[in-house]
């Protein structure tokens, strides 16, 4: 797989910068991009290792969280689906709450249900590797995110062709508040490493598309460019129009 060290529209850099700036809650402030790197073991480093310092999550209810504090699992169904209503098309996505309910609930609770993602764009499109959206509206203004949740990276989900998993902040592994991506290939680079060898965290799987891919892979297919800080956007906006959780 190529090396895409940063993929998102922020540089690890400005990340850093904008983290310092917001006294470090995701929900002060406009949100600094998530990023995304090669599996790499500075992804195990504790806040306290680095220059930056992400607010480590508290366990709470997604209903009851303020923008301090994430996610706790609900009791749902446990393969909770999802309609991205899209300007290109429909993409239904299966959930996997058994392996990631944290992730599961944050993704729901506190975005999908609050209509947040309404109006936002793939902001991120490389044909091969993935696209991604869930934090810019179509001007490419950044929506103010809720609270860190826990990287649920090592729970056996594999970054495959077709998966959805959480962007993230590439030096702390519980830094994803409201970005995705999907993979548009299978990308091994980006799972969670934790072995004898290895404690590189990944990137946490928590769903895959189960109806769209032909969606996916026609946005994989837009016209793209660089447009300030923003590498690869779709020229044309590509838009959700809508997420609706279907129970």
């Amino acid at each position: 797989m190529r090396n895409r060290r940063s993929f998102l529209p922020m540089t690890l850099v400005l990340f850093s910068a904008a983290l310092t700036a917001a006294g470090c809650s995701s929900g002060e402030g406009g949100p600094p991009a998530a990023s995304i790197s090669e599996a790499s073991t500075s992804d195990a480093r504790s806040p306290s290792e680095s220059k930056s310092t992400v607010t480590v999550p508290v366990q709470v209810r997604a209903g009851e969280a303020s923008s301090d504090t994430p996610a706790q699992p609900l009791q749902t169904a446990r393969a909770p689906e999802v309609i991205l209503k899209t300007s290109l098309g429909n993409i239904r996505l299966r959930l996997n709450a058994d392996k990631a309910p944290l992730t599961v609930d944050n993704f729901l609770s506190n975005y999908v249900e609050r209509g947040f993602y309404d109006g936002t764009v793939f902001h991120y499109v490389d044909k091969g590797f993935m696209i991604a959206a869930g934090g810019y509206t179509a001007e490419l203004e950044p929506k103010e995110t809720r609270a860190y949740v826990k990287n649920e990276a090592n729970n056996g989900l594999k970054n495959k062709r077709g998966t959805i998993a959480m962007a993230r902040h590439p030096d702390h592994a519980d830094s994803a508040t409201s970005q995705f991506f999907v993979n548009l290939n299978d990308n091994a680079g980006l799972d969670s490493q934790r072995d004898e060898s290895s404690d590189a965290a990944g990137y946490c799987v928590f769903g895959e598309v189960v109806e769209g891919m032909e969606i996916i892979d026609r946005i994989a297919d837009v016209e793209v460019a660089d447009r300030d800080q923003f590498p690869k956007t779709p020229v044309a906006p590509i838009v959700i129009e809508s997420a609706q959780w279907l129970r």
